[in-house]
């Protein structure tokens, strides 16, 4: 039996290069030489994506920091069509395959909703470092003024209604904590 007849597709290089054949039906995209397709470079992390053969359709994980993107999109997970663009960091592959006639197509939804936690999807779980920081509020500001420099002035439409008297602050919380 030739390795053509064991290959469940192939990536391309967009711009040339040699195809990388698809042998495995779960294979990690990265850095490390322990990986099973490597690409050597430094923008490319260490496990960067998963690519696994499902039902006869590949889907890719992504599993960095740095992004993976089909057809020009970041996803987390994704099923893929033959032909679309697959992109490590900033180097794009175009997947190949001939879907399995017998496997089930995914649903655009095909998604275990149990595979990750609440904290995780909030950015709360899982490694430190993959969580999202909450963005600034505008018109918030974390660092302090120093001596000498004046905070930054509001500014004001003339549609603004004038400012708040400290009493009428006062009023509004003894209402809210009733």
């Amino acid at each position: 039996m030739e390795d053509r007849d064991q290959m469940l597709g192939q990536l391309v290089p967009v711009g040339g290069g040699d195809p990388i054949p698809l042998l495995k039906p779960q294979l990690i995209v990265g850095r490390r030489p322990s990986c099973d397709i490597r690409l050597d470079f430094a923008n490319v992390s260490s496990h960067h994506c998963r690519l696994e053969y499902i039902n006869g359709y590949w889907r890719a994980t992504d599993l960095s920091r740095n992004g993976t993107k089909v057809n020009g999109e970041r996803i987390d997970e994704k099923f893929l069509q033959s032909g679309d663009t697959l992109m490590f960091a900033r180097h794009p592959f175009e997947i190949q395959y001939t879907p399995d006639p017998d496997g089930v197509p995914p649903e655009p939804d095909d998604v275990d909703p149990f595979a990750m936690s609440l904290l995780e999807k909030a950015g709360l779980g899982g490694n430190p470092r993959d969580r999202v920081l909450p963005r600034e509020r505008p018109g918030s500001s974390k660092s302090k003024p120093q001596p000498g420099n004046s905070a930054p002035k509001p500014t004001t439409t003339n549609n603004a209604s004038p400012p708040k008297t400290p009493d009428e602050d006062d009023q509004a919380l003894e209402w809210l904590n009733g």
